[in-house]
């Protein structure tokens, strides 16, 4: 039941999607058609991105005062809670939010991915195909002419790699240099802090792994998908400081009347 609805209303339509692109793409470039069709479902979930981007830079922008929260009341987990829950409701951030977003992506992300790696091209799978949509004349598996995606490529799955590092370094929460007061590190912060190497470091290598195991196709969709994220990271963060500047600019006006 669940993956026949899985097929019919996220896998299908990606497949067709990428045939149709396929189709009025000059010289039928599978790759373009790729970028394409990803660019496009990352657009479709920008909204679900933009919340949960503007709830990671909230935790981010938090990071000093939950710090300060941590250490006042280390010896008081209840407290230390109470007090980070308080926080939470006066800045009007859900920590919740940031993974339900990312929760809700993941089948459409799934579905993108599963199109790429089980596309068969230059084959048609004629059981996935639309009635009303006619077969591409030209199907060209080579990107702009220089590379083979129907292959391993190096250079894709480095970029995969190397535009997971970048992203993971956008996000990463800034850690306060040092020790935190009195010398000491929690198990708690120990693994926080191995987390974050580990998602700096080992996870971009995992990426270019998978992305040069699964072919040239699947690393062009991972280095267009972080490409697409990094955009977006940016491009959320100055509107923020725009809008936080314009605020800041009308409260000063505000005060001087």
């Amino acid at each position: 039941m669940i993956s026949s609805l899985f097929n019919t209303i996220l896998y299908q339509p990606f497949y067709n999607g990428l045939i149709f692109l396929i189709s009025i793409i000059p010289s039928g470039d599978v790759g373009v058609a790729v970028i394409i069709l990803t660019i496009a479902v990352k657009l479709g979930l920008f909204s679900l991105s933009y919340r949960s981007i503007i709830s990671q830079q909230r935790l981010k922008e938090l990071g000093p005062e939950l710090e300060r929260i941590k250490t006042q009341f280390k010896n008081d987990k209840q407290r230390q809670a109470t007090e980070t829950m308080a926080l939470y409701r006066r800045e009007g951030v859900n920590p919740l939010s940031t993974i339900l977003s990312l929760f809700l992506q993941i089948p459409v992300v799934l579905a993108l991915y599963f199109v790429f790696v089980r596309a068969g091209l230059p084959e048609i799978n004629q059981t996935l195909l639309y009635d009303f949509l006619a077969e591409p004349g030209v199907i060209s598996l080579s990107l702009l002419g220089l590379i083979d995606i129907s292959k391993k490529s190096v250079i894709l799955a480095v970029l995969a790699g190397g535009t997971q590092y970048l992203q993971a370094r956008l996000i990463a929460p800034q850690t306060p240099p040092g020790e935190p007061q009195g010398g000491e590190r929690s198990l708690k912060d120990e693994l926080a802090r191995s987390l974050q190497l580990q998602m700096k470091y080992v996870f971009p290598a995992l990426i270019g792994f998978f992305a040069y195991n699964f072919g040239g196709a699947v690393a062009l969709y991972f280095a267009t998908s972080n490409a697409f994220a990094i955009g977006q990271e940016l491009y959320v963060k100055r509107a923020r400081e725009r809008n936080n500047g314009a605020t800041t600019r009308q409260q000063a006006v505000s005060s001087k009347q």
